[in-house]
This record gives structure tokens, sequence and C-alpha cells, in this order.
């Protein structure tokens, strides 16, 4: 009986250590999101890379980027040369670049599924 108490509050405890380690860690989709928007969203984005540490992303229209938002993301540093930014976030760029990709391919495949969807309806529409 008393091992089984013992196997309990290590499972417990392990359970309690996986929440703090967890809580502890950056969701990096929430924060591709945030930066898709304060970058002025999806369609201002042109082209973005990763390059060490630096984030280059080329925009439609630089004035509607909020680079504050971006500082207090934990941006380093933002340097702007015409429609093209180089934001230093270290480590995290790399990262955030990831889900980004995720988030374009994500909404490609919604974007297709939607197209797919009006064509099928209009032909629908057609054959009746």
């Amino acid at each position: 009986m008393e091992i089984v108490q013992y196997i309990i509050i290590a499972a417990i405890l392990i359970l309690i250590a996986f929440a703090i380690i967890k809580a502890g860690r950056k969701d990096y989709k929430i924060e591709a999101n945030r930066l898709v928007e304060y970058l002025g969203g999806k369609s201002n984005i042109i082209k973005y890379e990763v390059n060490v540490s630096r984030f280059l992303v080329q925009v439609v229209d630089p004035s509607v980027v909020n680079k504050e938002a971006i500082q207090k993301m934990g941006a380093q540093g933002i340097v702007e040369i015409d429609n093209e930014l180089k934001i230093i976030f270290g480590e995290e760029a790399k990262q955030l670049k990831k889900c980004i990709d995720e988030l374009k391919w994500l909404f490609t495949f919604f974007l297709f599924v939607t197209l797919f969807d009006k064509i099928r309806q209009n032909k629908m529409i057609i054959s009746l």
C-alpha cells in the first residue's frame, strides 16, 4: 500500500513539472500570428527569410508596420531600409519563420478549398 502512495505522489510531481515547463515556454504559433499582424497582415508581406538571428521581411507598405509592438515581442532591434525590415530576434527568429511557414501553408490550403468549393457551386448552378 505504501509503494502505491509513493508512485501516485511521483506521478503527480511529474505532471506538475511538465506543466511548469510547458508554461515557461513561448507558444511560437501565437507569436508568429502576432508578428504577421504587426507587420500589417498577410497581404502586406511580400517575402520573408531568416538569416542567423535576423528576420528579414519585405513589405508592401512599411508605414502600417507596428514597430513598437514588434519590439515588445522581444525584438532586439529593427532596421528599416525602403520597404525591407531587418528584425533582430536572436535565437527565436528560426522558430518564428517555421511557424509563419505553417501559417502560410494553412492559408493557401484554406484558399484552395474555398476556391474549389466556389467552382463546384458554379458548376452545380450551371448544370441546373
